[in-house]
């Protein structure tokens, strides 16, 4: 069972994202909520002077206090908004990003993992970015997840690591084998070796990071009717149902190629803990129709918890004070729950 927030003896580690968005409001919004809401402790890796403004535009009463780590912020956190504070390279303003400001978003995401990893914090929470915004100022990675697999990978050696990105909610679970990639490149993207891997992370991550104890995994196919018998495509025989059957001779519940217009119904989705598809709007479409408000973004298959609000920085209503905290409290509280059962598992192992 997860522990309570009392129980924890590390805090989060929440980023604010682009400060130009809407990541510093729903930041102090979870952080207004946290004691109706049960929030675990947390750090924020943001711009303090940011921070403040943007709680004044709100009319937010909120005492930030600057820290030097994850390690003061649980005593401070019932009466201010604990803050590691990270540069910003020149002032901001609401719903219009700068590129020069992109590094303290950077920054802010490295150092959080490095607190995670170095046993400082239990897990991260990033608020959104902007991949426009990163790309003009050098960024090189497609987005947040191969980012930080990238973190991974310099600060945790000796292991490849193969992100794999969850939206999850209380309705759905789904994961997108290929992310950000052009449509048009998807089935040229997909093997059966990447179908496998991301099929197999899902399973086990069900598993230990969800505690459930038999798995159930869809995967939908990649053309219409999954292929309708290889006339229209061959990729579902060539490529998705191999690797399905690969995995269900290994002993995992999978179930697929199936047809994607009918795997997200109500009764349909009875029958999976989670749908694994083909490309992005696949999977993200069915998600943010069913809970737009409530996903959560969850990085498996790496060694630190990762989750994000499922949207993104919203530029056009930052500082307006209509931006919905509820998918960033929503990420706060699963981030804690995955932690806690990987601390468990670890404990018992």
């Amino acid at each position: 069972m997860p522990a309570t927030s009392a129980e924890r003896t590390l805090p989060l580690a929440v980023t604010m994202g682009d400060p130009a968005g809407i990541g510093p409001e729903i930041v102090l919004k979870a952080y207004a909520r946290r004691a109706d809401r049960g929030l675990a402790p947390f750090a924020v890796y943001g711009c303090p002077r940011t921070l403040a403004e943007r709680a004044r535009l709100l009319g937010l009463e909120t005492t930030i206090s600057e820290i030097a780590g994850p390690s003061d912020a649980s005593a401070r956190f019932a009466t201010e908004l604990p803050v590691v504070p990270i540069t910003v390279a020149r002032d901001v303003k609401p719903g219009t990003p700068l590129p020069e400001n992109a590094m303290g978003t950077i920054s802010a995401i490295e150092q959080a993992v490095r607190a995670v990893v170095a046993g400082e914090a239990s897990a991260v929470v990033t608020a959104p970015i902007a991949k426009a915004v990163l790309y003009a100022a050098g960024f090189v990675h497609p987005g947040h997840t191969e980012f930080l697999a990238a973190l991974a990978g310099s600060l945790v050696p000796g292991k490849r690591h193969h992100p794999v990105m969850m939206l999850a909610s209380d309705l759905l679970r789904v994961v997108p084998v290929t992310i950000h990639v052009p449509l048009s490149d998807v089935p040229r993207s997909l093997s059966k070796r990447l179908l496998y891997e991301t099929i197999n992370i899902t399973w086990r991550s069900l598993k230990s990071d969800f505690g459930i104890d038999e798995p159930r995994v869809a995967v939908a196919g990649l053309n219409p009717h999954a292929g309708e018998g290889g006339t229209i495509g061959r990729e579902d025989i060539d490529l998705i149902a191999p690797a399905i059957e690969e995995l269900r001779r290994e002993g995992l519940s999978v179930t697929g190629p199936h047809s994607a217009d009918t795997l997200f119904h109500a009764a349909a989705r009875k029958t999976y803990d989670a749908a694994v598809c083909m490309y992005h709007d696949q999977a993200l479409i069915p998600i943010k129709t069913l809970s737009f408000d409530t996903g959560v973004n969850v990085t498996l298959g790496l060694p630190f918890v990762r989750t994000s609000p499922d949207h993104g920085t919203a530029f056009d209503i930052a500082a307006k004070g209509i931006a919905s905290p509820e998918s960033m409290i929503c990420a706060i509280r699963m981030a804690a729950e995955l932690a806690d059962r990987r601390r468990a598992r670890a404990s018992a192992a």
